[in-house]
Parts: C-alpha cells; structure tokens; sequence
C-alpha cells in the first residue's frame, strides 16, 4: 500500500478533537471558519493525494510497528454513529475531498458523535487483480478519525462487484441479478480458482493484517456483508427499488433459477421422495405487484401453508442460513483476539408484515409468517459467533406507513426482531431506512431503542445515522440532530458542546446556514 505524503492543512488548537467525557469547550470563531472553509471543498470531486495527517509519518509508523498513538475514550449510554457517504473513496483508491471530511469529522466530533461508518468495497480494494489489494483511500480515512478523536466501524462491502463476463450472478426468471454472487455456489471455485467465500475470507484477512494497529482501538466493529446492500437475505426485489416497493407493496421473486441453487433444490426434493418438487421456483407466487390474495402461493389459505410450501419455504431460507454460517464462521476465526465487535445485518422488509403469508419476506429468504418466527434462527446463529445484529427502519412509523400502504408495519416487525434479540441476549445496532432529520423520526428512534433496552441489566445498543451528506449540517437539521445525540447518551451524562458565544451548544442561525453547504456532494 502505497502512502503518499502530501503538503498538510493546518488547523486551529482550539479545535482539538482528543474528546472526553467532560464538558468542551469549541470556540465558535473556530466551527463558523471551519465549516464554512468545507462548503467548497466538499462541492469538488477532486480525491486526495494522500493521508490528512499532518504528519504522515505517525500512520507509517503505526502500521509499521503495530501501535496506536490515539488516546482511547469510553462514553456512557447509547453511542451514535455516522455513516460516510458511499463514494467517500474513489474509483481510483484515494479518499475524497480530504480538507472537507477533515472539518466534517471535526464537526461530528463536537457534537459528541462517537464515531463513523465507512463502506468498505471489495470491488474497489481488490479491482486490480485477485489477491492484490489496495487499502490507501481507507487507511486515510482511519488516520483522519484518528485525530479528530472519533472511533470507526468498517463495512465489508461485497455486494455489487464483480462484474466481469462469466462470473456467477442471480438468475431470476432468467434476467440476471448483479447485487451479489449467488450463494448456490458459496464454496464452488467459481472466481478465478477460487469460491466466493475463499474470496471474502481473504479479503478480510488482508484488513485484519493491514490494519491490525487500529483493531480494538479505533476501528471497534466489522460488519460483513452477507447479501445485497450488505444484509443477509436474497436481491428478491433490486436495492435501488426497495424504498419504491415499500410503498407499492411489490411482492419480490424468489431466487432459486440459476444452476447452482436449482442444483441444491433438485437434490433436497430427491431426498424427501418428491422430485417434482425440484424443479423450479413455487407456481403460482404471482408477479412483483400482484395483490398477494390474488396469488395461489401467498394468498391466505395458499400453498405457503401446505406440505410443499413448507419444503420450499425451509429449503429456501435454509441455504441464506447456511451462508450467513459460513460467513460468520470464516469472520470470527479472523478477528478473534482482535477486540472488535463483529456484526450482521438483516434487512426490513415488513411491507406485508399485517398479512398472513408476509410474501416480501418470504422471497428474501426469511421464513416469517403470522404462525412463525422467521428471524429467531438468524439471531441464533449470530449469537453462536458473538454477532451483534443490525437492522434499519427504527424511525419509521406505522402510522405513517400505513396511509398508503394497509399492511405495511415497520414497529411490528421491529418488536418482533427486538424481542428476539433481547431473548437471546444479542446486542443490537440500529440504522434508519430514510434520511429522516425532523424531531420526530429522532423520537421515534428513541422510544424503539428503549423498548430494546427497557430493563437490560448491560445496554448493548448504538444507532447510526444514514448517512452523512449536507442536509445533515442545515442548521435546523443540526439542531435536532446533536439533540438527539444528546438524549442518546444516559441521563447521567449529559454531553453538552459549549461555544463561546454565550454557552449554547447551537450556533448562530446565520453562521449554520454556512454550514447548509458543506456537504454538496
């Protein structure tokens, strides 16, 4: 990895960014300069040329000779995260608009936010040929968080990648999905003599040793991607649509058409006397918009509920548990010793949550019904290898949902998934579906994450924001964004960002207009 060792910016020492648990002081002459400096910088697509560090020579250092010269913080309550913005790195392995995310982390920082989120992507790491792997964009990212104080958790992202001719995709109906590689062949030396997950272990297993300096001290978690958009479940219905299908009540297509998984299925419909069984996806599931009671497959008294479904059903979900077994397996061999909290991700699909068959969740792999609980499998199995899960959706209402969609409950599911978390005693990240920065999405993520945390003896809860852009520096979007951040933490630990225009954690509302523009992306 190559580290390059440009001219550094220089910043003002009353803006240090070494926190504690105390109350700081930040001089506002300091925030208005620095925020306003990151409005045009952050408008540029222009990557950095190398690490912000002003001495580049600290994180040559680091990785050297397997030491951290951050000072390690610990905070009460619930931390709050920030996730990065996806292109936080370029095509190219260089971070992006480098002086502008430094006064960003410095912004983060004061507002008493613990740490970021940074995507970190196989396609881009590992683009110039197998084995070979560029970490550079990332490595200034850590160093960056580094020194504005704020801890990092790192998503391995292999959904979306791996786009050359020939290389094993979904089939759906014969349509190829490009979001993740089937998991019919998850140990079939498909890529280059190698199975996918041989790939993703030896990705993860070059991070580990790459950054190994920074593991249980500034990057604390891993989340591993398991399946499109990083969460465990099928790409039954396409990642960029999915906040459409919420609303419009799609249904998903099961994903069992390509050779490797009709394979699996052909094998196990031998097994129990029933080859006809195997020859396909269910008839009569619908298409993607049908009303589910116009379906033979989803309808209430459909086949869902009869010997076949049944066969189907745990076939189905059982091959997405296997490869969440063997991810998680493969991740917790590398990282034990290491300190740092591992995770994975389910996703929330509860937009025909009120119906009998739950048809979008069916087809994304998760065998959840009104008569049976889908997700307690998943939640043991992440127990089994000290996974923490993480879910979106926690400030969605049902209330609001439910207007233009009846059957739609983002709170029901979430309970659900709650409640079998805190059986198994699995700690739990959550995130938001929507960019939400009004004062009632924030409450609404509140009062989910205390009934999560009502009468836990140890709170095992953290939330990330998705994700960092500029609207989340808009001054009333600021406003309620630190607030919450605030309430987060216990109500012995009030974190208040003093500045010295008069005690206020909030700015003038003419110096955070300034602030509306540093995220343009």
């Amino acid at each position: 990895m190559a580290i390059a060792s440009p001219s550094a910016p220089s910043f003002s020492a009353s803006f240090c960014c070494n926190r504690t648990d105390s109350t700081r002081l930040v001089r506002f002459s300091a925030l208005r300069y620095h925020r306003n400096r990151i409005t045009a910088r952050l408008n540029s697509s222009t990557p950095s040329n190398g690490f912000v560090s002003p001495d580049n020579s600290d994180l040559q250092y680091e990785l050297q000779h397997g030491v951290s010269l951050s000072h390690q913080h610990r905070r009460k309550g619930s931390p709050v995260f920030v996730k990065l913005p996806e292109d936080a790195v370029s095509a190219a392995g260089q971070m992006m608009r480098r002086k502008a995310m430094a006064q960003a982390f410095r912004a983060l920082g004061a507002a008493g936010v613990e740490g970021v989120v940074m995507e970190v992507w196989w396609g881009l790491v590992e683009r110039e040929a197998p084995g070979v792997y560029n970490w550079q964009g990332y490595a200034e990212i850590v160093s960056l968080a580094r020194r504005c104080g704020l801890k990092v958790r790192v998503v391995m992202a292999f959904h979306q990648c791996g786009t050359g001719p020939g290389d094993p995709f979904w089939l759906v109906r014969k349509k190829k999905n490009m979001e993740y590689i089937s998991l019919g062949c998850d140990i079939l030396p498909v890529l280059h003599g190698r199975s996918p997950i041989q790939a993703y272990t030896d990705f993860m297993r070059n991070f580990r040793d790459t950054f190994r300096p920074f593991l249980g001290g500034i990057i604390t978690g891993i989340q591993v991607g398991m399946g499109p958009a990083g969460e465990l479940r099928y790409p039954s219905c396409p990642s960029q649509k999915l906040t459409w299908a919420w609303r419009f009540r799609e249904l998903g297509e099961f994903q069992c058409y390509d050779k490797y998984m009709l394979a699996s299925l052909n094998a196990c419909a031998r097994e129990v006397g029933m080859r006809e069984w195997g020859n396909g996806g269910p008839i009569g599931a619908g298409n993607l918009m049908q009303d589910p009671e116009n379906t033979d497959f989803f309808k209430t008294d459909g086949l869902w509920n009869t010997p076949y479904g049944e066969f189907f059903l745990k076939w189905y979900s059982g091959m997405l548990l296997l490869h969440g077994e063997r991810i998680c397996s493969e991740t917790e061999t590398i990282f034990r010793g290491t300190e740092v909290n591992t995770s994975g991700k389910v996703a929330a699909i509860p937009w025909h949550y009120g119906t009998q068959s739950h048809p979008s969740e069916l087809t994304a792999g998760y065998y959840n019904t009104s008569i049976r609980d889908g997700y307690v499998p998943i939640i043991r199995m992440f127990g089994r290898y000290g996974f923490t899960l993480c879910c979106m959706c926690f400030e969605m209402q049902d209330a609001n949902e439910q207007q233009m969609n009846p059957s739609s409950s983002p709170e029901g599911f979430l309970r659900q998934l709650l409640v079998a978390a805190r059986n198994c005693d699995i700690p739990m990240e959550g995130e938001n579906s929507a960019a939400s920065l009004d004062d009632e999405s924030f409450q609404q993520v509140l009062k989910m994450s205390k009934f999560y945390l009502e009468g836990l003896d140890t709170p095992t809860f953290s939330f990330t924001f998705v994700r960092m852009d500029k609207n989340l520096f808009e001054y009333r979007n600021w406003v309620n964004f630190t607030r919450f951040v605030r309430q987060m933490l216990d109500t012995n630990h009030i974190f208040r960002a003093k500045l010295d225009f008069g005690g206020d954690i909030y700015p003038s509302s003419t110096s955070i207009a300034d602030v509306g523009t540093i995220l343009a992306y």
